[in-house]
């Protein structure tokens, strides 16, 4: 589990009803994903979500009315934009998937419609803005409760992945 993400949604006034990281003890690359090409990116963003959203839902079999989406990526699928570049500056044909794939709402929405959720879409560039938007869907009502993914690149390029249901429960007026 990511301590950083969990202890800023506490100090966000958020309660953490489940997280999951990926990699955790035991993975390797994440499961392919259907429709989305060349990079880890969308897979690894579907595979740390569907995790999390097992845990909570293994804890509260009753799911909530309306569960928000919040991606959190400072560059995005950074692979797929570097592939898509090469190919245009080389004069190389861009394959249709890249299309839809190149905006990250694309990996949010196909976590939404897997796992039904049917609250608000929001991708950002930084976790403290995810947290803030996960708060103020929550606050505002728009949602009861925000599933946050973020995804973070090392120097390496190697990506990892930490997700966290939140609720309001620790948020005070």
């Amino acid at each position: 589990m990511n301590r950083r993400l969990v202890e800023g949604a506490q100090r966000a006034g958020l309660a953490v009803a489940a997280s999951a990281a990926w990699p955790e003890p035991g993975d390797g690359a994440p499961p392919a994903l259907a429709g989305f090409v060349h990079s880890a990116f969308n897979p690894l963003v579907a595979a740390v979500s569907g995790r999390c959203i097992e845990r909570h839902r293994e804890s509260a079999p009753t799911p909530t009315a309306t569960t928000a989406v919040v991606l959190v990526s400072a560059v995005g699928d950074a692979a797929s934009a570097a592939h898509v570049a090469d190919a245009v500056d080389h004069g190389g044909r861009v394959g249709p998937l890249f299309f839809f794939q190149s905006v990250p709402n694309a990996v949010a929405g196909h976590v939404a419609a897997r796992w039904s959720l049917t609250g608000p879409v929001v991708c950002v560039g930084d976790t403290a803005a995810g947290l803030d938007v996960a708060r103020l869907l929550l606050a505002d009502g728009d949602a009861d409760e925000a599933l946050l993914v973020e995804l973070r690149q090392d120097t390496a390029g190697r990506e990892t992945a930490t997700a966290v249901v939140l609720t309001e429960e620790g948020i005070s007026a």
